[in-house]
């Protein structure tokens, strides 16, 4: 091609036109970026974002939230903080944050409380919480915790051998305790021998009682119902404890026996008194359940027809089960011609009435409020040794929510990611070693030679 000087010209027009569509792109670019903020998270557990569960309690945050860091001029520090609170901000825009350097404060330092360096001080609704510990799960329970009204107070029975909520052996509810605590609750026990049950309860629980309640003990827990008062019940298989005219009270029965399941055998467990539960109804303790939930050695409850009570079944068994009340050891099945009830079982129910105000008491100008009670017949299930199975800890939580009138919190739950890592053998490190070491240079080498005969060639 003869290159004369009109080509010369239009060359350099089109490199000219070209040249100003590349800027003219570059600093649209560059305005859609102070306009618009995209981000995408692609690590594993989403470990730069928030979680769904994050988002769903900014969206029933009304208010503003304030955020005071209380850190010293550390620009490491200060970006850890402003990034941390940068992924709530997002979702929330009216979170504010400011920075305070505790050396030229002091008197901000002692009235906050303020102890060491980086910790946050949250503000929502005029109540504020300190924070030592700068992560998602410690500053969403923090919202959670300040965002309910009021305190919410969980009351145990003691008194009777239950299952503590404090307590660190298996069969307590220590671990249990902890995640009620974060979420808000202040949880206390209570002996009814020697005291009554304060008026400012919002959850009364009888957790798992090995030993029999007093008569006068039941009475004032009958008492406590009729007032309006939310009731969560564990049973076990055997005994009542004296806690029949309760259960009457209710109109519930728990059958002879401890349940046993063939279809627990499907998801790999061996025992068939621990009973798998899968499938739930649409309820808002279970309506976003998915995972299963593990139940060792639980009773069946049989629900009557009530005139009070409006009973849902919140936890049952499939077909293949029924009611043993011989020794579970060695081949056991179904005796027919016994008191053994076949399945399905209800091993959960959930009860519920309308109180007009004077029985139950007005709450903010309501004429009537809803009555709660969840009954379980198995307590281990929430156990230090069991909570961590499947679902568990989600329909313990989902209960207290529910029968704590904080259907909103519900399924609100702050997963961590998990650490992710690549295990390689030792064939594999050798084999990765020896061709960046060897494999890699000879390839740019060879490539080279090639590259050289075609040009030697020409």
């Amino acid at each position: 091609m003869e290159i004369t000087r009109r080509s010369r010209i239009l060359l350099r027009l089109q490199s000219l036109v070209f040249t100003m569509l590349f800027v003219g792109v570059i600093g649209l670019l560059a305005w859609l970026s102070t306009q618009y903020v995209y981000q995408a998270d692609w690590t594993a557990g989403g470990r730069n974002t928030i979680s769904e569960d994050t988002r769903q309690l900014l969206g029933t945050l009304d208010e503003g939230i304030e955020v005071v860091a209380f850190a010293r001029e550390d620009e490491l520090l200060r970006k850890q903080i402003q990034s941390q609170i940068g992924t709530y901000q997002r979702f929330k825009s009216d979170i504010t944050l400011e920075f305070v350097n505790p050396d030229t404060s002091p008197e901000r330092v002692r009235e906050q409380g303020v102890t060491v360096d980086g910790e946050l001080v949250i503000t929502y609704q005029g109540r504020s919480e300190n924070l030592t510990s700068l992560s998602e799960s410690s500053i969403t329970n923090a919202l959670l915790r300040l965002s309910r009204q009021g305190e919410r107070w969980i009351v145990f029975l003691s008194g009777h051998a239950e299952s503590d909520p404090h307590g660190e052996a298996n069969f307590d509810l220590g671990l249990f305790g902890k995640e009620l605590e974060r979420g808000g609750f202040n949880v206390q026990q209570i002996n009814l021998a020697e005291n009554v049950i304060p008026s400012n309860t919002n959850l009364l629980v009888i957790a798992s009682p090995r030993v029999s309640l007093l008569p006068g003990e039941v009475e004032q827990i009958r008492e406590w119902i009729d007032q309006g008062g939310n009731l969560l019940w564990f049973a076990e298989p055997g005994e009542e404890r004296g806690l029949t005219p309760l259960a009457e009270h209710l109109d519930i029965e728990f059958l002879p026996g401890t349940i046993v399941d063939a279809t627990s055998q499907l998801f790999g467990v061996s025992n068939p008194s621990i009973i798998v539960v899968s499938g739930y109804p649409s309820q808002a303790i279970t309506r976003e359940m998915t995972a299963v939930t593990v139940f060792p050695e639980a009773a069946a409850i049989d629900i009557a027809d009530s005139e009070v009570w409006e009973t849902i079944p919140l936890l049952s068994t499939l077909n293949r089960s029924w009611t043993e009340s011989g020794e579970l050891a060695g081949e056991i099945q179904f005796d027919a011609d016994s008191d053994e009830r076949a399945g399905p079982l209800d091993l959960g129910v959930a009860l519920t009435r309308s109180l007009p105000a004077e029985a139950g008491g007005e709450t903010d100008g309501e004429e009537s409020r809803e009555q709660r009670i969840v009954v379980i017949g198995d307590g281990d299930f929430l156990s230090n040794t069991y909570l961590g199975n499947a679902g568990n800890l989600d329909l313990g939580l989902n209960i207290v929510n529910w029968l704590s009138h904080d259907e909103d919190y519900i399924d609100i739950r702050i997963k961590s990611a998990p650490d992710t890592s690549l295990e390689l053998g030792r064939i594999a490190q050798g084999v990765i070693g020896l061709g960046f070491l060897i494999g890699l240079p000879l390839l740019l080498l060879l490539t080279g030679a090639i590259i050289w005969l075609r040009r030697r060639r020409r």
